[in-house]
């Protein structure tokens, strides 16, 4: 075993040499547990260990390199940027939400690296600073370059007059309709803000009175209306937010806007209930979704600008500390705020600016096999590795030949996020509408799919299939199918076993293991 130490340049020997180490030695103490120790060093001091969000961060950087490095493509790098922003939204909601109901219960018990929730916190936020400061520039140079291919993100007063009137006839026809201010004074109660929404603060002064109100106003980002709005014929765009800022005296007629400022919150995701005292864990779920709906905020972003007054009437009535720096909950954000819709740039119809289109190829075995169960038992266990080998080929065809083939006569599974539109809950109504039967554990607590896993749930029930939802105590996250199979020696388990979703889309991007099989051990 080598060790690496640290010495005086002027005093290292000429040649270097191991230092041989005793054999790890366990010294039990009946109040404290066992206690390892090794000549040289204590396997129990917090030195030797990670902290797991300040590592999680370290891999957030390794994928702002990503899109840092001139080597990829130009909208692979849009779409690592926006990867980064999605995550650290992710991090605030689960990691820093976590963190913060430890110090708000008074948990001071330091983790296996030495380090209290709160000095977590701190210094979590010294990394989330400085990786923001790097975002923004790098932002700004992905922008530029983008420009030069034709593809700009600008604001509404930078395009010509024609274009100004057809973006003002889409505001009229679509957007309009779906703001909706809100007065913020002693008659009307601060609102409430839904985690993640790109939100107005507004001062509006009435002309004839003099009188200044507060008005929030949030924007109406969906599916049918993005945050970057499209010029008709062109790869122009302009942010939602501009569009809706250049026409808010049609808002406020007879009113003037004396300041508009942005700002976004985070809510916490971390509103797990206690499962032993739920009698029904779906409904234990659905709670907890409503739950998170109104859960605490843990960060609060603003534009950079925004007045102190403003911004500490917003910590104040979200529960935060005002304080933009490092000890502080609010977040100054110079540039793009929601850099995570990005994602819309990223998915811009050129491809001489993605990578080439990747093509996995089939598994050699599976390739001419014209029944891959005859595959499985002539060939032995089959390992596949995606995104190489193809996951349609191999994971949606096992699926698809069981729920097809009279031999075989139930399917058993688990489930724990999907697609959309999924060809592997395609196979599984098409197998219970065969008489085969078929059962799904579906794993309710996916972070962040439960309302989709929900949804999957309630639609297998309905067409006849057996679903679970998971085991109270555990999280389900093992990938299995199970097939039995009237083979012509009598019945035969084949089985499916990997690391990955059943999820077609992420199949073509995460490198996963997988093993069919109908080895009697396993089955």
């Amino acid at each position: 075993m080598d060790t690496k130490t640290t010495v005086d340049p002027a005093s290292r020997p000429a040649k270097r040499t191991t230092p041989k180490l005793k054999p790890i030695e366990l010294d039990p103490d009946p109040k404290e547990g066992p206690a390892i120790r090794s000549e040289g060093f204590d396997l129990g001091a917090p030195e030797w260990y990670l902290n797991r969000e300040l590592t999680w961060l370290a891999f957030n950087r390794r994928v702002f390199h990503e899109a840092a490095d001139e080597r990829t493509p130009l909208l692979e790098r849009v779409k690592f940027l926006a990867i980064v922003h999605s995550n650290l939204d992710e991090f605030f909601m689960k990691r820093i939400g976590g963190l913060k109901q430890q110090v708000g219960a008074g948990l001071q018990e330091p983790s296996v690296d030495g380090r209290t929730p709160a000095q977590q916190i701190k210094e979590c936020f010294v990394v989330v600073w400085d990786l923001a400061r790097q975002l923004r520039q790098l932002a700004g140079e992905l922008f530029k370059l983008l420009a030069k291919e034709g593809i700009r993100i600008t604001c509404v007063e930078a395009l010509p007059s024609e274009e100004q009137a057809a973006l003002r006839d889409h505001y009229r026809k679509n957007i309009f309709p779906l703001l909706t201010p809100l007065a913020i004074d002693p008659a009307h109660p601060f609102p409430y803000i839904s985690n993640l929404s790109l939100n107005f603060l507004l001062t509006v002064r009435c002309l004839e009175t003099g009188e200044r109100t507060l008005v929030r106003i949030k924007a109406p980002t969906s599916a049918d209306v993005p945050r970057f709005i499209q010029v008709v014929n062109a790869t122009v765009f302009v942010p939602l937010e501009d569009l809706v800022a250049k026409h808010l005296d049609w808002l406020f007629p007879g009113m003037a806007v004396e300041s508009r400022e942005l700002f976004r919150i985070t809510r916490n995701a971390m509103a797990e209930k206690s499962e032993e005292q739920a009698d029904d864990l779906l409904a234990l779920i659905e709670s907890e979704l409503r739950d998170r709906k109104f859960a605490p905020i843990v960060r609060l972003e603003v534009a950079r600008g925004m007045s102190s007054q403003h911004r500490g009437m917003l910590a104040s009535e979200l529960g935060l500390d005002e304080e933009a720096d490092l000890e502080g909950d609010v977040f100054e954000v110079e540039g793009l705020m929601a850099g995570r819709d990005l994602f819309q740039i990223a998915a811009l119809d050129r491809p001489d600016l993605r990578d080439p289109p990747h093509h996995p190829l089939d598994h050699w075995l599976l390739a001419n096999a014209p029944n891959i169960f005859h595959a499985i038992r002539e060939h032995g266990s089959l390992l596949v590795q995606h995104p190489y080998e193809s996951f349609a080929a191999s994971v949606e065809r096992f699926l698809e030949e069981a729920s097809r083939e009279p031999k075989v006569l139930a399917i058993k599974m688990t489930l724990y996020r999907t697609a959309a539109q999924s060809k592997i809950i395609d196979c599984l109504i098409e197998a219970a509408e065969n008489g085969k039967h078929v059962a799904v554990v579906v794993e309710l607590k996916a972070r962040f799919d439960e309302s989709a896993n929900i949804r999957w749930a309630n639609h297998l029930e309905e067409v006849g299939i057996h679903v679970s939802y998971g085991m109270v105590g555990y999280k389900t996250h093992c990938k299995v199918i199970f097939v039995l199979r009237r083979d012509y020696d009598g019945l035969r388990r084949y089985a499916h076993l990997g690391t990955g979703n059943y999820h077609a889309g992420t199949a073509r991007i995460y490198s996963d293991l997988g093993i069919f099989t109908c080895d009697p051990e396993i089955g």
